[in-house]
């Protein structure tokens, strides 16, 4: 079943997911102020195999979703709901198709919602939700939800998690750009790191490529960051931590931060990129505060389609949108059983 014209791609079954951190709404805003929102149907896919056809309850419970996740953005003051146009059989030019957007642009709204939900198995269901600007096409949300269950009371459960979700992100949508005359911040950008999960990780000749195309991530970032004028890339050379060494800065409890602090850096920059597959990967970031230890801001890219040479491409776009041009999006998430 298919809902509008958002094809939700085929999904790889490995997804970066962490604890669900809620963002609460202040409904206090003034009506003057709310902010025009188009949230379009989402698409729906089962590939779960199962013998009998769910068809009906599927569209019973995603019409449900959809209208309990309008009213929901809608009873909240800061925002105003939008219609939004759908342009029939439109093709995809990216995340969002180009002539969708064209139509939205004409209207009242400043940000356009997309989705879709697609069951993997009896238990196990994905939620894709792109938030976009309409005004300039930057991408505020990309973020891929795993939820259990395919009843009722599951759907329910997912649809409050998302809601949530995508109107704390939109409560962060300022950007965040320093004072005039402010001193850049010291961020030391720490060696991007791998996840391998594909299933040539252990084949022969690949680590030399592996770290060659890690390097060149680190260091498109790293210029990147340099050249945007609020960051003053710190060298990390002289770091010389076990948990630098064996490249597990992302899973060493936030422990960049106080190697970060010791080379005298503000914040602390940590990448992974997970390959998939040949050609698929992710890439996620996470930056902290050299002395609290907090998270500053995070990012992740969602599934991404090239060859390992692409990686850099990939980082550097997720530096970009989220946290140059935006405030950054909370992590994907599992909604709570």
């Amino acid at each position: 079943m298919h809902r509008c014209c958002l094809a939700l791609r085929a999904l790889a079954l490995l997804a970066l997911v962490a604890e669900f951190h809620p963002a609460h709404a202040d409904a206090g805003a003034p009506a003057g102020e709310a902010m025009g929102v188009a949230i379009e149907d989402f698409s729906y896919r089962d590939v779960s195999g199962e013998p009998a056809d769910q068809t009906a309850v599927h569209r019973k419970r995603l019409d449900a979703f959809m209208t309990k996740l309008r009213h929901d953005v809608e009873a909240d003051r800061r925002y105003r709901l939008v219609p939004s146009p759908c342009v029939p059989d439109c093709a995809e030019k990216g995340d969002v198709p180009a002539d969708r957007m064209h139509a939205v642009a004409g209207g009242d709204a400043g940000i356009l919602i997309t989705g879709g939900i697609q069951k993997l198995s009896t238990l196990v269901q994905w939620a894709k939700v792109t938030a976009v600007e309409v005004g300039t096409h930057r991408v505020l949300l990309d973020k891929l939800y795993t939820f259990r269950g395919d009843s009722d009371e599951a759907w329910e459960r997912a649809e409050a998690f998302v809601s949530e979700d995508i109107r704390g992100t939109l409560a962060t949508l300022q950007p965040v750009v320093p004072a005039v005359g402010a001193a850049p911040i010291g961020v030391a950008v720490f060696d991007f790191e791998l996840e391998d999960t594909s299933a040539g990780a252990s084949l022969p000749g690949e680590a030399a490529s592996d770290v060659a195309n890690l390097a060149d991530a680190t260091s498109g970032v790293r210029e990147l960051l340099a050249q945007s004028g609020r960051y003053h890339v710190v060298d990390v050379g002289s770091a010389n931590a076990e948990a630098v060494k064996a490249h597990a800065l992302h899973d060493c409890g936030g422990c960049d931060a106080e190697i970060a602090m010791q080379l005298g850096a503000d914040q602390s920059l940590v990448g992974v990129v997970r390959r998939v597959s040949r050609t698929e990967y992710t890439v996620r970031f996470q930056l902290r505060d050299s002395r609290t230890r907090a998270v500053v801001s995070e990012g992740d890219s969602g599934l991404r389609m090239g060859a390992n040479y692409s990686w850099k491409r990939g980082a550097v776009r997720l530096i970009s949108d989220r946290l140059l041009e935006s405030r950054s999006a909370p992590n994907p998430g599992r909604i709570p059983q």
